[in-house]
């Protein structure tokens, strides 16, 4: 006889892989599909809030994580033109500070996680068709020329908004030149004190730099399409990310200081176009979290921690909600998701996407001047963001 998991989740990044985890700790029958192998690099900040390292598996004051990721970040920096300036991270009380950790290591170990916890892996396996038969809904993966079927009761959709699929319209949608544009790469023997997550900004974009463990600098940064084409224009035959960082470095003396000496681990990543917003979290059926539900600019460095943070409050109401929704009735888990979601993100995708017009700003350095002579905005700042909270439960 056909198994009818409890749940299907759909993408094994941070979102995804929580939700299975920690469902399958609850006594759900998971299924999680993850299309590519692990471990993969992925642009991405790659800083957790250390409220949100809660959620990870295991001890995150463990020696096993302290080795694998960054030091802690007590201090948070900007850097615009020839601004330099830093100032206290806010502290999360009885919890301390963040950290960073490679996204490749990361996800390898959150979806090893939810499969210890019970959870059915199906990796790399991709969806293909999602439709509804009777009271289930019926998942076809595919791997290679394989196919196979998985029946589920409910379902999670968990990937990504920037991937090509079903559940996201990204990519449907037409070119602008103002669609930010992410760049990742990682550098070794750079200049930057192990305690200080800075970030700077540029004239048509902002980005950020961490140290993420075993000696590597994790630098992203996001860039209008109209700015990244003149980069390539003035900085012919390389690739976009080098012309854009040669255009970044130009502008900003704190990312030229930083990376002064530094050698470049790996090639560039590139994704896009971001457009941080906040979307639907429950339709016909299906639960979305991640940044499916909602996206904040990248500018606070806050994604792997909004992530988690969502499937965890996703996890709390299907449980609470568990006879409903197992019986199919889950219209009222998605209402009250979609409520609660919205008190808990919104404010913060709105502050991220206000920190991110000024720093785009052609005058950004006018505000970076003011930030230099009060600088517990920049303390300020990060708690809007979301650096300090606390999570219940």
């Amino acid at each position: 006889m056909q198994t009818i998991h409890d749940v299907l989740v759909i993408g094994a990044g941070p979102a995804g892989s929580t939700a299975a985890r920690l469902l399958s700790y609850a006594g759900w029958n998971v299924a999680l599909v993850e299309k590519s192998a692990f471990p993969r690099r992925k642009v991405c900040g790659e800083f957790i809030s250390r409220s949100s390292q809660s959620l990870l598996p295991g001890d995150p004051l463990a020696e096993g994580f302290q080795v694998a990721s960054g030091p802690e970040i007590k201090r948070v920096g900007l850097f615009v033109k020839d601004v330099i300036v830093d100032a206290p991270m806010p502290f999360a009380r009885g919890s301390g500070w963040g950290r960073a950790i490679g996204r490749d290591r990361l996800e390898a170990a959150l979806v090893q996680a939810a499969a210890e916890r019970g959870a059915r892996v199906w990796q790399p396996w991709k969806l293909t068709c999602l439709q509804r038969e009777s009271d289930a809904h019926v998942a076809t993966i595919t791997c290679g020329d394989e196919a196979r079927r998985i029946w589920a009761r409910q379902v999670i959709a968990a990937s990504g908004s920037w991937e090509r699929n079903s559940f996201a319209d990204m990519h449907a949608q037409p070119h602008e030149p103002g669609d930010l544009l992410a760049f990742k790469r990682h550098f070794r023997n750079d200049n930057l004190a192990g305690d200080l997550m800075p970030l700077f900004a540029f004239p048509g974009g902002y980005g950020g730099m961490v140290h993420t463990g075993d000696g590597r600098l994790s630098l992203s940064f996001c860039v209008r399409r109209d700015v990244l084409q003149r980069c390539r224009d003035a900085h012919p035959g390389g690739s976009a990310g080098e012309a854009a960082l040669q255009y970044i470095a130009d502008c900003c003396a704190g990312v030229r200081d930083t990376l002064l000496g530094a050698e470049p681990e790996g090639h560039w990543l590139a994704a896009g176009p971001i457009r941080p917003g906040i979307r639907k979290r429950y339709m016909d059926g299906i639960f979305f979290t991640g940044n499916l539900a909602g996206e904040a600019h990248p500018i606070v460095a806050e994604g792997i921690s909004m992530a988690m943070q969502s499937a965890w409050l996703l996890c709390q109401i299907l449980v609470e909600q568990r006879d409903a929704v197992l019986a199919g009735e889950p219209a009222t888990a998605g209402r009250i998701y979609s409520q609660r979601w919205r008190r808990t993100f919104a404010g913060r995708i709105r502050a991220a996407a206000l920190f991110a017009k000024l720093a785009m700003h052609p005058k950004a350095d006018l505000g970076a001047r003011l930030v230099a002579l009060f600088p517990q905005l920049l303390t300020f700042g990060a708690r809007l963001s979301g650096k300090a909270l606390q999570l219940a439960g």
